[in-house]
């Protein structure tokens, strides 16, 4: 079953990365729902693809957010195809499964985790050349397209891990810290050229990721307190709302989704 289609992004061009899978493949088929042109962007090719085909007009780019190259290319593609670019969805990220084990191993042995001294170079440059740098090429080709225009939105997804930072995670948590206040310094910035800028900051959500979460340490996310793990669509529509109209006033707002597990 398809989405209803409506018009809030009607005539509008979306990009939105990580659109193979979780809450970016469930952005990219709200904004098509709602009347936007989207181009499903991932590393994974053949995912971007398959999600493309349900969309009406939808379009399928596979690009690595971490290699500059490849993301500019996307950008330049969408405006040589289309004309413009108006909505900028970038949820592409990666997490650490090794390092997940060992918090989730020493969680069951009931001792305090151990992996920062454990952490090799490639897992920490793995991870931040991703979501980090990964977030930089997307805002920078986002602005290089968007400032000549005078308008724009962009919504990055950010974590609340960079607040609740997880014992035995330092380089996610960096991460995703380090790409809100990426987002925050460039919303000031790009304002003043009409581009709004704003991130979203998901607590657990039912996404691949989640499921390769081992099942000791999803038990340790769950809270009978709080309302469960989001859906991907749950998070995709405070994506839409700040890529919207309505959030026309929400300029480096990073919007904590975490279901009441904590407040900031």
């Amino acid at each position: 079953m398809g989405e209803e289609r409506t018009g809030r992004f009607e005539g509008q061009v979306a990009l939105v990365t990580g659109a193979g899978s979780g809450i970016g493949a469930a952005t990219a088929r709200r904004l098509a729902a709602q009347g936007a042109e989207v181009f499903a962007v991932d590393v994974d090719g053949p995912s971007a693809e398959a999600v493309a085909k349900e969309l009406a007009g939808g379009h399928a780019l596979t690009v690595d957010v971490a290699e500059p190259t490849q993301v500019d290319r996307a950008f330049e593609e969408v405006v040589r195809r289309l004309g413009r670019l108006d909505v900028v969805v970038h949820a592409a990220g990666v997490d650490d499964p090794a390092a997940k084990e060992w918090i989730a191993e020493a969680l069951v042995a009931d001792r305090p985790p151990e992996v920062t001294a454990r952490l090799g170079d490639e897992a920490w440059k793995r991870v931040m050349r991703v979501n980090l740098d990964g977030t930089f090429h997307v805002l920078r080709a986002a602005l290089r397209v968007m400032a000549p225009r005078r308008r724009g939105a962009v919504v990055t997804v950010g974590s609340s891990s960079a607040f609740d930072t997880q014992a035995g995670y330092p380089h996610y948590a960096a991460s995703k810290a380090g790409a809100h206040a990426l987002s925050q310094s460039v919303a000031k910035e790009a304002i003043a050229f009409g581009v709004r800028v704003n991130t979203v900051a998901p607590g657990p959500t039912e996404t691949g990721m989640a499921a390769r979460t081992p099942t000791a340490l999803r038990r340790g996310f769950a809270d009978p307190r709080v309302r469960p793990y989001a859906t991907p669509e749950e998070i995709a529509d405070i994506a839409l709302f700040l890529a919207g109209e309505a959030a026309a006033n929400l300029v480096g707002a990073v919007l904590l989704a975490n279901g009441g597990r904590f407040t900031t």
